[in-house]
């Protein structure tokens, strides 16, 4: 078996966390959202956020949501193409709270520094400065 990469994530969200997804996701991070007229039209069940070209995230809303607890889920994890002065800088612009900061963890991409936020559902985030600003 040869493993090219991740192609998506699935996270459970609230039945009625659309708004929050889309405030957190689409207007605080400012990646690209997919699919949501054909969630809203019951097409689909669930609505994309477009990470890159190959990976999403899949945000499926339901009523059978558990919020993440430490036991079941740690945090994924996006390299992102800037400095972490940079990333910083437009989460407090865009009111997104760092919950915490670390100079180079590992990752699948050697180290880098990065930041720890939160998603409106309890889903933590970690953004990976990709590049030095």
């Amino acid at each position: 078996m040869n493993v090219t990469a991740i192609d998506h994530v699935n996270l459970r969200i609230p039945a009625d966390g659309v708004d929050d997804a889309l405030a957190f996701y689409r207007d605080g991070l400012d990646l690209e959202i997919e699919g949501l007229d054909r969630y809203r039209d019951d097409e689909k069940p669930f609505f994309d956020v477009r990470l890159a070209p190959a990976h999403v995230i899949h945000l499926w809303p339901t009523s059978e949501f558990d919020r993440p607890e430490a036991t079941n889920y740690d945090h994924v994890a996006l390299l992102v193409d800037a400095g972490i002065d940079e990333i910083v800088a437009t989460l407090e612009e865009n009111d997104l709270a760092v919950e915490s900061r670390l100079d180079e963890p590992l990752g699948a991409t050697g180290t880098a520094d990065a930041v720890y936020l939160r998603d409106p559902f309890g889903y933590r985030v970690e953004l990976k400065a990709g590049a030095t600003a």
